[in-house]
């Protein structure tokens, strides 16, 4: 898919991550609200997240060179992981150490009680925005997939990112809401380290679940079986009798690696035989057109022995 679609939900949760962020630390400013802070932090770590992701994006259009000769795609699954480890160091962990804190030594907000449901309230209109523009975008893409799905197997990390991100913090400030309406309703802190705590155990869960997914493709991931499929059904034509195993695997979300053992005719020629390998190669790119560097390796089939990795595919 074209990286459009996942820059313009990165720029609007950026955008609306900057402006929350600062009313926040304002609101913790004003009421030494714990759940503000970890909110305030948390939006943060958030606008640096989406910085991340459009650096990587940038850095993945980097022409092929000589030390990386197929490109720099993977440079948005690493920067990818990268906002799993901020997400869970800058976000997570800090609001478990001030639950903590305030748990230590709880005070109720005395001062200025409005202004954390003002802003709260406000913040909660903008990342519904963000959220709904990150769910436009993804739907263009997802097709009939469910959203964990989706999640789970989207090749480009960007918007399964931005979505899963701009959830935690929907849910992060009803959760702050929750605590800091206790804290002022009952005059115990206590609350307000409780909401805190629930928020650094969401950012967590959430850190945890994104490094998941973006390690698995940075080990490199293979095609969608529909893409194999239809791969497999491409390399066969003219010249070329059946596929003794396929291979593939992504470069980068937009960009599919693609290694076969094709079986040729015994009395095939070198001409022959080379221009069913090009053939066969024109065929695949208009089949499946992410398929940017293709290697195919003419053979004869043989009877299967054990060990052998003929009639193996992937």
């Amino acid at each position: 898919m074209s990286t459009g679609g996942s820059n313009r939900a990165i720029i609007a949760a950026l955008g609306a991550n900057i402006g929350i962020a600062i009313t926040k630390f304002i609101a913790f400013l004003l009421t030494s609200s714990s759940s503000m802070l970890a909110e305030s932090v948390h939006s943060l770590a958030d606008s640096g997240n989406q910085a991340l992701l459009l650096v990587g994006g940038k850095r993945s259009r980097q022409a092929p060179d000589v030390a990386h000769p197929f490109g720099y795609g993977r440079e948005r699954y690493l920067y990818a992981f990268i906002v799993s480890i901020v997400l869970f160091s800058v976000g997570g962990l800090f609001a478990l150490y001030e639950a903590w804190h305030k748990f230590a030594d709880p005070h109720p907000i005395d001062a200025w009680v409005w202004v954390p449901f003002v802003v709260l309230i406000a913040a909660i209109a903008m990342e519904s925005y963000s959220f709904r523009t990150a769910v436009h975008e993804s739907n263009r893409v997802r097709g009939k997939q469910s959203w964990v799905s989706f999640v789970r197997t989207a090749k480009a990390p960007e918007l399964p990112v931005v979505l899963l991100e701009d959830a935690g913090a929907l849910i992060g400030l009803v959760l702050a809401l929750g605590g800091v309406g206790m804290t002022v309703a009952t005059g115990d802190g206590r609350w307000d380290a409780a909401g805190t705590a629930c928020i650094g155990l969401l950012l967590v869960v959430i850190a945890i679940i994104l490094s998941i997914e973006t390690r698995s493709l940075l080990l490199g991931e293979s095609a969608t079986p529909a893409d194999v499929a239809a791969v497999a059904a491409a390399l066969v034509g003219p010249g070329v009798e059946s596929v003794i195993y396929l291979r593939t695997m992504h470069l980068g979300p937009e960009e599919l690696l693609v290694a076969a053992k094709i079986e040729i005719g015994a009395g095939a020629t070198a001409v022959g035989i080379a221009a069913a390998i090009d053939d066969a190669e024109t065929r695949v790119r208009a089949a499946v057109p992410i398929a940017t560097v293709i290697y195919l390796e003419p053979d004869l089939r043989r009877s299967l022995v054990p060990g052998s990795t003929q009639g193996v595919q992937s």
